[in-house]
C-alpha cells in the first residue's frame, strides 16, 4: 500500500522528561513526546494522534499533564511555534461523556466558553456562530443540551472547546460505549476535524485499538520497562511510536480490512501483554 507523500514542518506540541508520582508510586517517567506539523502536497492535513496503553498505565495522567490541568513532578509540555508552556485553558478537553451546561442552549454554551477566556460578548458571539457554522450545527444554535443526539452533543462539546483553543484538541475515549456504526459515525466526524486546518492537533487517548488506528496518522503506545530479570520498572513511558502515513494507513478509507491494518492491529495487542 503506497504511503502518501508528505513532509513534517514545525513542532507543535513537546513533551519532554516528564516524570509524576502519585501517593509514592511513580506513575510516569522520562516521557518525551513530539507531534510536528504534517504537511501533505495538495491536500490539508491536521495531526491526530492515538494514546494506547493497557487501564491504569497512566493515560489519563500525560491527557491531564498535556492538557495543562496538572503538573508534573518534572519535565515541560510545550505547545505552538512559539513552544509555550502549556497552562490550563490552552488545549481544548472533550471529556467521554460531552458534559455540556444543560440549562443554556448550544450556542449559549459556546459564547460562555469565549467569554471565559477573555472574549467580548460580540466576539464570543461571532466566534461562536462561526463554529456552529463549521460544524455543521446552524440549526441548532437555539436548542439546549437534552434536545440533541449524541453525535450532536459530540459536536457541540468539540466546537465549544475550539472556542478556548484555536488548533489543540484532546479526546478522552470518543469511542467508549458506541456501537460499530457510531464508531464509524465519530471516526470520521474526527478526522474532519482534524484535518479542517493545518494546524489541528488532535490526540485520542482510548482503549479501541481499530478505532485509533482508522482515524490517527500517529500511534504513541505507553507501557513500562522490564529490567534484566523480567520485573516492571515503575512508571511508565512511551514503549513504541507507529507512523502510519509511512505504513500507507493514513488519509485513506476502507483500511480496517486490509492486511497491512491487521497485521499492525495484532503487532499492537501482542505487545500489550509486555507493557
Amino acid at each position: 500500500m503506497a504511503a502518501a507523500r508528505y513532509e513534517y514542518g514545525a513542532t507543535l506540541l513537546k513533551v519532554e522528561n516528564v516524570f509524576l508520582s502519585l501517593g509514592g508510586k511513580t506513575i510516569l517517567r522520562d516521557v518525551d513526546l513530539e507531534i510536528k506539523d504534517i504537511r501533505c502536497p495538495g491536500r490539508v492535513t491536521g495531526q491526530i494522534v492515538g494514546l494506547l496503553g493497557p487501564s491504569g498505565i497512566g493515560k489519563t495522567q500525560l491527557f491531564r499533564i498535556m492538557a495543562g490541568l496538572q503538573q508534573p513532578d518534572k519535565g515541560t509540555v510545550r505547545i505552538g511555534e512559539k513552544a509555550v508552556p502549556v497552562e490550563r485553558g490552552m488545549v481544548g478537553v472533550v471529556a467521554q461523556n460531552y458534559p455540556l451546561f444543560e440549562h443554556r442552549t448550544v450556542l449559549g454554551n459556546l459564547t460562555v466558553a469565549g467569554r471565559r477566556v477573555g472574549l467580548s460578548a460580540t466576539g464570543a458571539r461571532e466566534k461562536a456562530l462561526g463554529l456552529l457554522s463549521r460544524f455543521s450545527l446552524d440549526e441548532h444554535a437555539r436548542k439546549f443540551p437534552v434536545q440533541l443526539s449524541g453525535g450532536q452533543r459530540q459536536r457541540v462539546a468539540i466546537a465549544q472547546q475550539f472556542m478556548c483553543s484555536e488548533h489543540y484538541l484532546l479526546m478522552d475515549e470518543p469511542f467508549s460505549g458506541l456501537d460499530p456504526i457510531a464508531v464509524d459515525r465519530v471516526s470520521q466526524f474526527v478526522t474532519e476535524v482534524g484535518n479542517a486546518d493545518e494546524l489541528n492537533t488532535i490526540v485520542v487517548v482510548t482503549h479501541d485499538i481499530t478505532a485509533a488506528l482508522t482515524v490517527a496518522d500517529t500511534i504513541w503506545l505507553l507501557g513500562r520497562d522490564r529490567d534484566a530479570q523480567g520485573s516492571i520498572v515503575p512508571g511508565a513511558r512511551v514503549q513504541a511510536s507507529y507512523d502510519l502515513i509511512e505504513r500507507g494507513l493514513a488519509y485513506r478509507t476502507g483500511i480496517s480490512t486490509t492486511p497491512e491494518f491487521l497485521s499492525l492491529l495484532g503487532e499492537i495487542r501482542a505487545r500489550y501483554s509486555t507493557l
